[in-house]
């Protein structure tokens, strides 16, 4: 989920919260993390509607979901289990790789949603319940920072507000608070402890459009894993407990798959830099193989606007190309197969049907980046089944609107099945062909010991029951979230 800070707009409505909020006195692990569509058989039309509103968000400035089954067939996103405050209540955030700040809907919402259909209990966040829970003033460092100085009228005495809007016309507006967020921490060869550590998150308490109470699969709230200094792993890195470092493998044959925070020493993956001066997880692409032959493209087909290079999004399901790349692309898959009778099915996917192997009968598909790094897709993983066809998973973002017109942006479609590594410390992401139902080696980097972490899953509670998960930790001072999908 991607997102913006409207600026003129912004500024006047943060102003009119943050005089009408009451203040509230300053003295008043275990991350389960679930497919939020699981076992669901979602239409075509849902999924391009789910990467629709991705893709606006995406656009209208900050980023998702982490994870998700990288089928195209099943739509859905990941959601984590987290505990908060003193003694601790459990919330269901969305996690999201692309947008900075944590929140979670608060007690004073009127506008939230109070019950969902995903089988969760929801939470309203109270300040005056937790032991720990503090106000963040406006006075305070990281409400300067995160509002590019100091707000007109916020005083020393008022709560720092916050308004996120998204592309979408969703918004979530409120206040920050400072509490603790439970964790659990690797001790040992798949082995945990419990920890925790403060966190700076936003209090819900005005939501519209898709975050408010007409919302059935309602969350309490997201979960940021973005760049910036006010997302949750930049907060906990900044006091020594984790580096900015994070990796995920999405199984996208069996589901599941592992989510770590750290370190990781094995599989060794060739890394990339990530572009400056870009919201996103934007890298350099430089060429486009199918099979054996590279497809002729200007040099700068990558280039929209001042969007530069591809985006790299796990929340994302397909996987978004130029026009000048999708159509000779699509038309290389297709002439491998001259008798292919080819459909076109909801107006804009590429169908068709075929009975033999999809991996001897059709091309891999392999990108490349910067630094030598290249990126295998094979048919099996690009194909994707519908109502008895198959269907290419490659979309045309020439076709899309103005703002998202010949984007690239690839999704699970291409992620799944390899070890994703984001290194914010350098600035590099990288990836590497793995088995995402094995193990992988990550470094506690207080203590010098390499831990195995493997693949696991846990039962979904309620209706959710389906026998797909993920691990998520979180190094040195691991934290684990588990996925289900």
């Amino acid at each position: 989920m991607l997102m913006m800070m409207a600026e003129a707009q912004s500024c006047v409505l943060l102003l009119t919260m943050m005089i009408s909020f009451t203040i509230v006195s300053a003295n008043n692990g275990v991350f389960s993390v679930k497919y939020k569509y699981a076992g669901l058989q979602r239409s075509l039309s849902d999924l391009k509607a789910h990467d629709d509103q991705r893709q606006l968000r995406i656009l209208a400035g900050v980023d998702l979901p982490l994870g998700g089954i990288g089928r195209p067939d099943i739509l859905g996103l990941y959601y984590a289990k987290i505990g908060i405050g003193t003694p601790t209540k459990d919330y269901y955030v969305q996690v999201d790789t692309g947008s900075d700040i944590m929140w979670v809907n608060c007690i004073q919402c009127r506008e939230c949603p109070k019950t969902s259909s995903l089988g969760i209990d929801l939470t309203l966040y109270n300040i005056n319940e937790s032991d720990t829970g503090k106000l963040v003033p406006c006075d305070q460092e990281f409400c300067y920072e995160i509002n590019g100085g100091q707000l007109p009228g916020c005083t020393a005495n008022m709560s720092c507000p916050y308004l996120e809007i998204y592309g979408d016309g969703s918004s979530t507006a409120g206040y920050f608070v400072k509490d603790v967020v439970q964790y659990a921490r690797v001790s040992g060869d798949l082995k945990t402890t419990a920890a925790n550590g403060s966190v700076i998150f936003g209090c819900g308490a005005r939501q519209s459009g898709d975050l408010g109470s007409s919302n059935e699969e309602a969350l309490d709230g997201i979960l940021g894993f973005g760049k910036s200094n006010s997302s949750m792993i930049s907060q906990l890195a900044v006091t020594g407990k984790v580096k900015k470092i994070f990796a995920h493998c999405l199984d996208g044959t069996n589901g599941g798959g592992i989510f770590v925070i750290g370190h990781v020493v094995q599989p060794k993956v060739n890394m990339t830099p990530l572009i400056p001066n870009q919201p996103h997880y934007n890298v350099n692409m430089t060429a486009v193989q199918v099979g054996h032959e590279f497809l002729s493209l200007p040099t700068d087909v990558f280039e929209a606007g001042d969007r530069k290079g591809a985006i790299i999004d796990s929340g994302t399901t397909l996987a978004y190309l130029p026009e000048m790349v999708y159509k000779p692309l699509v038309s290389k898959i297709i002439s491998q197969q001259p008798d292919l009778k080819v459909h076109t099915v909801r107006d804009e996917y590429t169908c068709f049907q075929f009975s033999d192997s999809l991996d001897d009968g059709f091309p891999n598909v392999t990108f490349h980046f910067e630094n030598s790094v290249i990126l295998k897709v094979y048919p099996h993983e690009y194909l994707f089944p519908f109502e008895g066809l198959w269907c290419i998973g490659w979309q045309n973002s020439g076709v899309q609107s103005r703002d998202r017109r010949n984007m690239t942006l690839l999704g699970d479609l291409v992620l799944s099945n390899k070890l994703v590594l984001y290194d914010l410390e350098n600035q590099a992401i990288g990836w590497t062909e793995y088995n995402c139902s094995s193990s992988i080696q990550v470094l506690d980097e207080r203590t010098g010991t390499v831990h195995l972490v493997g693949y696991h899953y846990i039962n979904s509670a309620r209706s959710l029951n389906v026998p797909w998960a993920m691990l998520l930790l979180l190094l040195p001072s691991t934290l684990l979230l588990s996925l289900v999908c």
